[in-house]
């Protein structure tokens, strides 16, 4: 049985805005963006195993992430273009927005 990824038209907002409510998740997302594919193993060091799962399912059928099997490890793909069909300049302005520190 193979990861759900949704197709670009079934990403639903709510689903996005929740999988980047979370500042691991953002993290991973901003990675992403300034790294491109990355192995699961490499991001978030020190986080237990079984919470790195839960936040690749949630960034994976929010429609944020690929994750595909390349030989006996899982990578991680940003689906910018999905994203930006789907939701025009929605990405670009949560990625800037994630660089500015937070007010106090």
């Amino acid at each position: 049985m193979g990861l759900r990824h949704p197709q670009t038209d079934q990403i639903r907002l709510e689903d996005v805005f929740t999988a980047l409510s979370n500042p691991m998740r953002l993290k991973v997302v901003r990675t992403l963006a300034e790294s491109g594919p990355t192995p699961c193993g490499s991001l978030l060091d020190g986080v237990p195993k079984s919470t790195l799962t839960h936040h690749w399912r949630v960034l994976r059928e929010g429609g944020l992430i690929r994750q595909e099997a390349l030989g006996r490890e899982y990578t991680l793909t940003l689906r910018r273009a999905d994203l930006d069909e789907r939701f025009p300049g929605l990405l670009d302005a949560v990625l800037r927005a994630a660089r500015v520190p937070a007010p106090g």
